[in-house]
């Protein structure tokens, strides 16, 4: 009875923190902002920005939208995100012009790599529109973007060929499981397994690739799906990550021993299959890589391979070189953070780029976070948090910030 009653203390208490606009973060507007003399001095804007910790600014993760037609338990849970939640007005959302000027100060800035998420970014109508101004720029070295997105699938089947012919390079797909009951309780709209597996075979025969299948394991919920997973997608080139449930915001109720550590997930696949460790294939990568075996023994790419985003047990943040930018012009420098800068106003004063470029690179360049690398030796303790102390931890919302 008293846990009943915690947990419905904790739930009233997440609906009224995400109920409340700004998303519990603190955002901090660029007119307060403190800008170093020496960085605005010294800091080449046409150049790579390096944060406190010499990490270059190479990745750039835009939202497009904080809306989603999925209800996952880690993400947007029902009992938050119902008829009654508040979205954004479409107002408050940059445009695409908007958003394709921003990006173009992150390039000048060094970044090679641009992911668009949202919410579930297909949601964002005319989203190619948006895709096709972005393939026109060019990176410092001259080169074309990287341009990535994520989605749950849901409208890829429909939009992949589309997406592709508006420049989109690679898609990642989010897919918890192959069994339509587990897939089904996890994105709580009754979604069935088999039209993701559609989106993700008209992603093939558009030549989006390679592509990547993430799988979030929750313990208790879907780690029965694991082999499963990997057996489906050996054989088909596709990358398919395990990824460890995450302390992302404070309306999913994370707790430690929810968490499937993701060498546990490896010892597990190696009861069943063979498999070799990779190197990253570029710096900065948050997934640990693993090829499969042929039967000569030898690591085939045209069998896949298997990732671990092990940011629970394992950080990686000492190369980390993401920024994320919501769907409302707010910048954040950490998956995990709790501040966000306001880049709204600098992004619709078309009449100064420069200044846009400038606070980009200033706030980058006194970028410390290291939030997993921090949390890392308390990992265990806490599994013991109470659910206060748990709740609390005042963290941007996943389907805010993108992920």
């Amino acid at each position: 009875m008293k846990a009943r009653s915690s947990a419905a203390c904790a739930l009233k208490w997440m609906a009224r923190a995400v109920s409340e606009r700004v998303i519990p973060i603190i955002s901090q507007p660029l007119g307060n902002l403190p800008i170093p003399q020496q960085v605005m001095r010294n800091h080449d804007v046409s150049g790579p920005a390096l944060d406190t910790l010499n990490r270059p600014l190479r990745d750039l993760r835009i939202s497009v939208t904080d809306r989603c037609n999925f209800r996952c338990s880690y993400c947007m849970p029902k009992e938050i995100f119902n008829n009654d939640y508040t979205y954004l007005p479409h107002s408050a959302l940059l445009s695409f012009e908007e958003i394709t000027r921003t990006a173009q100060s992150f390039v000048a800035l060094g970044v090679e790599k641009i992911r668009l998420t949202g919410g579930e970014p297909l949601l964002r109508k005319n989203l190619e529109v948006l895709i096709e101004q972005l393939a026109a720029l060019k990176t410092n070295k001259g080169q074309a973007l990287d341009i990535t997105l994520t989605t749950n699938g849901s409208l890829l089947a429909r939009k992949a060929k589309i997406l592709k012919d508006a420049g989109l390079k690679r898609v990642t797909i989010s897919l918890d499981g192959l069994d339509d009951a587990v897939f089904k309780s996890m994105n709580d709209v009754d979604f069935p397994v088999s039209d993701v597996l559609e989106g993700i075979a008209a992603a093939q025969a558009a030549g989006l690739g390679p592509i990547k299948v993430n799988m979030v394991v929750k313990r208790g919920t879907n780690e029965q799906e694991i082999l499963p997973m990997a057996r489906y997608f050996k054989g088909t080139g596709i990358a398919l990550r395990f990824i460890e449930y995450m302390d992302v915001g404070a309306t999913n109720g994370w707790r430690m021993n929810e968490v499937v550590p993701s060498a546990e997930v490896l010892a597990l696949l190696q009861t069943e299959l063979s498999l070799t460790p990779l190197a990253a294939s570029q710096t900065g990568e948050t997934a640990e890589r693993w090829a499969y075996l042929n039967g000569q023994g030898h690591p085939d790419p045209q069998l896949g391979e298997i990732g671990f985003i092990s940011s629970v047990t394992k950080a990686f943040c000492s190369d980390c070189n993401r920024a994320r930018l919501t769907t409302e012009g707010q910048l954040y420098l950490c998956l995990f953070a709790s501040q966000g800068y306001d880049l709204k106003s600098l992004v619709r004063d078309n009449q100064n780029p420069e200044a846009l470029t400038q606070a980009i690179a200033t706030i980058w360049s006194q970028r410390t976070d290291r939030y997993s690398e921090l949390r890392q030796p308390e990992s265990q303790a806490m599994a013991s948090l109470s659910d206060d102390a748990a709740l609390k931890r005042r963290k941007v919302e996943m389907s805010y910030i993108g992920g």
